[in-house]
């Protein structure tokens, strides 16, 4: 699965970790606003890495949770869907906005596999200091270079170099920054 090779989304074995990852996300979810110690404990259980001074608000939906690593001082506002079947690395100082989503599995196109549940999926990576706007969609595979901005809604398919803003579906540069 996290190498990228095929493989049957409903294995046992993967339906238990995914069970795993939505009970601790349920219980972040769920947690008070005036616990933050609380908080950051189960995201440190939720999560594969988890950096000094993150902020993520709830709600928050992963996969599996331990794929995902969230580098120092990065903020994740509400709403965050984070699809983590590959890695998905969020750099130092990230601000992720409303509603954003990080999504690494891929289907396969033809019906019949789709239909015996036959998934892959390929790692994201966020550099330092990157901004997603609110309602941002990044796909399968795709790495964005340090301090990009990239603006709400846009739906990033390839990979974007660093200190460049990127708007649109299919997100494409604008300028360097």
């Amino acid at each position: 699965m996290l190498a990228g090779d095929w493989y049957l989304a409903d294995d046992p074995e993967i339906a238990a970790d995914l069970l795993r990852g939505a009970e601790v996300c349920d219980r972040f979810n769920s947690s008070p606003a005036d616990d933050p110690t609380g908080r950051r404990a189960l995201l440190a259980e939720l999560l594969g890495g988890l950096g000094e001074g993150v902020e993520i608000r709830p709600p928050l939906r992963v996969d599996f949770g331990r794929y995902v690593t969230v580098g120092r001082g990065t903020f994740v506002n509400f709403g965050a869907v984070f699809l983590d079947v590959a890695p998905i690395t969020i750099g130092e100082d990230v601000q992720i906005g409303p509603n954003v989503q990080l999504l690494t599995p891929i289907h396969p196109l033809e019906a019949e596999r789709r239909r015996a549940k036959w998934e892959a999926a390929r790692p994201i990576t966020i550099g330092d200091n990157v901004w997603l706007g609110g309602g941002v969609i990044v796909c399968p595979g795709v790495t964005i270079g340090e301090n990009t901005v990239v603006g709400a809604g846009a739906v990033v398919t390839r990979d974007l170099p660093a200190n460049v803003l990127a708007v649109g579906n299919p997100a494409r540069v604008i300028r360097e920054l």
